[in-house]
This record gives structure tokens, sequence and C-alpha cells, in this order.
């Protein structure tokens, strides 16, 4: 108490002060934490959701261009000389009256093909399994 009488009057209301600043500090805290804490989960779900509604635009405009492709595919169909042009190239097919021939293996006549040949293709695993077992036979 005798400490409390020496101190001048201006420096207690300082004190006074700084405790009460102090307090209202804390409570500005709390209630800034809880408006975070509050607005956090809604934050999070708009994100969410724009970035959802961002894939699905995304879905949106690959299913109109396959619909695009599917109606041309649709109207090339109905094309009669489009359907006469395929079924020659892909199943071989000739008009009535028409003479076809089928050339097999044609298309390498010529020196100048013997380039472009094909790798020769791969044996079965079982022979393969095979010659690997003579050859380790042969080496003792």
């Amino acid at each position: 108490m005798a400490e409390e009488k020496r101190r001048p009057p201006e420096r207690k209301a300082r004190e006074a002060r700084r405790a009460h600043l102090t307090s209202r500090a804390a409570i500005l805290a709390v209630v800034a934490c809880a408006i975070a804490l509050s607005l956090a989960y809604p934050v999070r779900e708009y994100i969410a959701q724009r970035r959802e509604i961002a894939s699905l635009r995304v879905q949106q405009r690959v299913a109109r261009a396959q619909v695009e492709q599917l109606s041309r595919q649709k109207q090339r169909l109905g094309d009669e000389s489009y359907i006469r042009r395929e079924a020659r190239r892909r199943l071989h097919m000739c008009d009535p009256g028409a003479k076809c021939y089928v050339v097999l293996g044609g298309g390498q006549t010529s020196g100048q093909d013997a380039s472009h040949k094909r790798p020769p293709p791969t044996p079965p695993w079982y022979v393969t399994l095979w010659r690997s077992v003579d050859a380790a036979d042969r080496r003792r």
C-alpha cells in the first residue's frame, strides 16, 4: 500500500488503461477468430462448388463436340455415294455388273519397295522358349 501512495495518479491511470486495453484486445481477437472460423466452411464450400462448375463446363463442351461429330457422321451416312464408297473400301463390295479385282500381296514388285518392307513378325512365345532351351543345351 505504501507503494501505491508513492505512485503518481497519472501512472495509475496508465496502468489501468493498459490493463483495460489488454482485455479489449483479447475480446477483439476472440471475436475475429470466431468470425474467421464461421466463414471458413462456407468459403471452402464456395470454392469447391466453383471448381465443380468449371469441370462440368468442360464436360459439357466435350459432350457438345461429340454431339456435333455424331451429327456430321449421321449426315454422311444419309448420303448414298458415301455409303457406296465405304462399302467398296471397307467391305470390298462391287456394284452389280462391275468386275472387281483384289490384288493379294501387291505393292512390293519393284526394288524400291524392298526398303519399305516390314520387319519379320516375331515368332510365338513357345518358339522363342524352345530356341532358348535349345541354345542353352548346346553350350554345355
